[in-house]
């Protein structure tokens, strides 16, 4: 066993360090949750040939200039590999929803891809479409983390316009 004696002085201190460790700490107010930011992809339509089809893909994102906009849609496959990037040079306060086009996508009509935006700054998150060229695309429930990798291949944004 050890014995710890104190003096005077130091009593004192320690008795009132020890009277607050029992007290309850107050509550804190739980912090407020700020609803995400994201861009959802309303439709895909597609022209072109197998292996050169172009993308028309409308999206809906709350930009709020070059400090909040959608940067990009991409387009995945089912085993999570980046087939074609979009980047959007701007942003679209005021149109909204907006429809953008690109291509060529190297896709055989019959390949499922996943379609989906991405906002600056905060990422992915939006309503992601999923489908093909011949059964058409249809809103699909990303379970989790969907192909979180892809984010960091280029090509990338350079600058924001307005």
């Amino acid at each position: 066993m050890i014995r710890v004696v104190l003096s005077a002085p130091w009593a004192a201190l320690a008795l009132v360090l020890a009277a607050g460790c029992g007290s309850p700490t107050p509550a804190r107010a739980p912090q407020e949750t700020l609803p995400a930011v994201a861009a959802d992809v309303l439709a895909v339509e597609v022209r072109g040939e197998a292996g050169a089809y172009t993308f028309s893909v409308e999206i809906a994102s709350p930009d709020t200039g070059c400090d909040q906009y959608a940067d990009w849609w991409e387009v995945v496959s089912e085993g999570r590999e980046l087939l074609y990037r979009r980047v959007l040079a701007h942003s679209h306060v005021d149109e909204q929803p907006f429809r953008r086009s690109g291509g060529p996508i190297a896709i055989d009509a019959d390949t499922v891809v996943w379609v989906r935006a991405h906002m600056h700054p905060g990422g992915y998150g939006g309503t992601a479409l999923k489908g093909s060229v011949r059964a058409g695309f249809e809103v699909a429930e990303v379970d989790g983390p969907f192909a979180p990798g892809v984010e960091a291949l280029p090509p990338h944004p350079d600058g924001c316009a307005f």
